[in-house]
């Protein structure tokens, strides 16, 4: 199992901070792990990575690195650590969500998912023994079961046949993984995904099955497609209350800074999304004090940094008019500088939000640093 070493617990509602430990390094938790899908984080570089923003660990995508580059170049690489040159730790998902969001594309059944690429047509089948043996070769430290993600909105008899799916297929991955080695000499953690789109009982259900297998943790899924903000809290603060007290509980692909806070305060202490790097690439910085649009004329002539608050390489080297004249010229260091500073941004909200916890201020931190970072200048 990978155990999560509790450090401190909020005492008005469930945030807590921790840590855990694998062969590639110690994460601090709560964590935001930035998203290089095809073994890079896009518009930023490993160095920038992990000196500037201090990433303790990124997720990579078990599809799109088996479309390409492969799985021979990334066993010939020595694993994707070696191949992009990153020291720390990988997580891959397991495609799953990529290829059920192929909804043109796809054949779903039984015994695993029958997908066309989006690249160039070709026909493959992923069964959960194969994406278990994808990631081996990968060589991610944590990897991720392949899963059914229902979409929202959808029917209570769906998305009970979904569950179904999943926990028959979690038997397979567990069972793959159970009987195969790790390729680069590192150890490798599996985590279950608990689904059931909107409903408890099915998210219980979930939840009971995963928890029977005994995975290494387990993560929630199949929440951010569409729902309702408050729902997803309430389904967050439900389905954390049956994950287990000692592992790290991961919140799959959340979300917004606002966001992420209020699931720290609901039980989680992992997050992945493209928000930060799309956002940056569609000129839209986070701050403390509101979103900025980073076209917006107003910042023509404004010399201040995007944040007077954030020390990451952009707010100490650069200005607001720069920036926006990057931008409205299409230079590629736009969206470098301002993906460097979101991804900052983000890290640097769960660093606070971990030494608030340690210090008993959370709670009324949290909810005073929502009502700046939710406005939109």
């Amino acid at each position: 199992m990978l155990r999560l070493n509790l450090i401190a617990q909020d005492k008005n509602s469930k945030a807590r901070a921790g840590w855990f430990q694998t062969d590639h390094g110690i994460v601090e938790t709560p964590i935001f792990m930035p998203v290089g899908t095809q073994g890079t984080v896009k518009a930023v570089n490993q160095n920038y990575l992990e000196h500037e923003i201090k990433a303790q660990i990124v997720l990579s995508n078990t599809y799109h690195l088996y479309l390409r580059p492969g799985t021979e170049i990334l066993e010939a690489a020595g694993g994707l650590h070696k191949f992009m040159n990153w020291q720390k730790l990988i997580l891959t998902d397991s495609g799953g969500y990529q290829v059920f969001s192929l909804t043109e594309l796809r054949k779903l059944k039984e015994n695993g998912v029958e997908f066309r690429s989006h690249l160039d047509g070709s026909k493959h089948f992923f069964t959960p023994e194969k994406v278990i043996q994808i990631q081996r070769s990968i060589g991610s430290d944590i990897m991720m079961v392949l899963d059914e993600c229902a979409p929202y909105p959808c029917e209570y008899e769906y998305a009970k046949k979904s569950v179904q799916l999943t926990s028959n297929w979690a038997v397979l991955n567990k069972n793959a993984f159970i009987n195969s080695e790790p390729k680069y000499g590192h150890t490798q953690y599996l985590f279950g995904i608990i689904q059931g789109s909107v409903y408890k009982d099915l998210r219980k259900k979930s939840a009971e099955d995963l928890l029977e297998l005994d995975f290494d943790s387990y993560a929630i899924g199949g929440l951010a497609v569409g729902e309702p903000t408050e729902q997803m809290y309430e389904l967050v603060d439900y389905t954390t209350d049956f994950m287990l007290f000692d592992r790290p509980r991961y919140l799959m692909g959340v979300g917004r800074p606002e966001n992420i806070l209020e699931s720290i305060a609901r039980g989680v202490d992992m997050f992945d999304c493209v928000m930060p790097t799309r956002n940056a690439r569609n000129a839209n910085v986070f701050t403390w004090n509101g979103t900025l649009s980073m076209r917006n004329a107003k910042y023509k002539d404004d010399f201040n940094p995007l944040d007077e608050n954030c020390n990451c390489y952009t707010c100490r080297n650069f200005s607001r008019a720069y920036i926006r004249h990057l931008f409205v010229a299409e230079e590629i260091l736009a969206l470098e500088l301002a993906s460097i500073h979101n991804l900052y941004f983000y890290l640097e909200l769960v660093r606070q939000a971990r030494a608030k916890i340690i210090d008993g201020s959370f709670y009324l931190w949290k909810n005073e640093i929502i009502n700046n970072i939710s406005i939109r200048n």
